[in-house]
Parts: structure tokens; C-alpha cells; sequence
């Protein structure tokens, strides 16, 4: 596999949460660095040994309402 992409956001409380497309993977962190090693682990955890993904693609999602 060449690629997977993560989509992240702001977690209702604080930090983030992550969650692969394609694929039942969900992870979440306090800050992003702790997001990036937990998404590491995630990925450990899913797949064999030589079946992980070389490039893991975070988008980043943040949504602001503020008035006019």
C-alpha cells in the first residue's frame, strides 16, 4: 500500500481525533505531536508486519463560526 489518509480534527473537549478513510482506524491525542505517534501505533495495530502503509497523509479539518 502506498498511502493512507487520515482526516483530523478538533476534539469536542481539547486535541484532536483521527480517523482513516477506507479503513476502521480512530485515534485521538492531546496535542498533535502525541496524534502523530498515536496514529504510528494505530497503524501497528491494523496491519501486518509489511502490509503498513509507506506515506500517511494527515488533512487537517477545522471548522470557525464567528459572526458577521
Amino acid at each position: 500500500m502506498a498511502e493512507i489518509l487520515f482526516l483530523v480534527e478538533d476534539a469536542p473537549e481539547s486535541g484532536f481525533t483521527a480517523r482513516a478513510l477506507g479503513y476502521s482506524i480512530y485515534t485521538e491525542a492531546d496535542t498533535w505531536d502525541e496524534l502523530k505517534l498515536a496514529i504510528q501505533d494505530a497503524l501497528k495495530c491494523h496491519f501486518d508486519e509489511g502490509k503498513k502503509p509507506k506515506l500517511v497523509r494527515l488533512h487537517y479539518l477545522r471548522e470557525e463560526v464567528m459572526t458577521a
